[in-house]
């Protein structure tokens, strides 16, 4: 499938920040745009995730849902489980609508956590830790690059994402 105007537009008019941990070895590989996005019903706990991987003209989109979960654990397995499927080291432009996921990355609070024990700025211990983990190994192996867009504003591949997410959280509601 190719990609779209309003994805390849992106590549040079949306400010892309850099992650706070880069490989020992920039990557030489290709430039990957990386679409992710989570939801979850707050009081069920039902939660799905989306993401959609570009590489020139070739696409995939993965997906998956959790029983119990919150949205921003969704979020970070969306990015997790698609730079997961990266053969090898590659420079990856994550589009989300997340500032949470970008704020840890591009404002250094991973690296903070890990400096105060996986505690907060607050001493509380910082929540998902298992996939921060997961996804500091990724960044040392792929060089990420945020970008933040806004929420249901109509830009196709974000609002993709995001309906697949709630697709795969429906999902579970079917289930009881």
């Amino acid at each position: 499938m190719p990609v779209t105007s309003k994805a390849s537009s992106l590549k040079t008019s949306a400010q892309i920040d850099r992650s706070c941990i880069q490989p020992s070895v920039m990557p030489s590989g290709p430039i990957v745009q990386l679409y992710g996005d989570g939801a979850c019903d707050t009081q069920k706990g039902h939660g799905g995730w989306a993401t959609v991987l570009q590489f020139g003209e070739h696409e995939l989109e993965l997906s998956g849902h959790a029983a119990e979960s919150t949205n921003n654990r969704m979020e970070l397995t969306a990015l997790l489980e698609g730079l997961k499927m990266l053969k090898r080291p590659c420079t990856v432009r994550v589009i989300t609508d997340s500032q949470y996921l970008r704020q840890a990355f591009v404002d250094k609070w991973v690296l903070n956590w890990q400096r105060n024990g996986w505690k907060t700025a607050s001493k509380q211990p910082v929540k998902n830790q298992d996939l921060w983990e997961a996804l500091i190994e990724q960044a040392k192996i792929h060089a990420l690059g945020f970008c933040w867009v806004k929420g249901h504003s109509g830009h196709e591949l974000n609002e993709r994402v995001d309906r697949k997410a709630v697709e795969e959280r429906l999902k579970l509601r079917s289930r009881g």
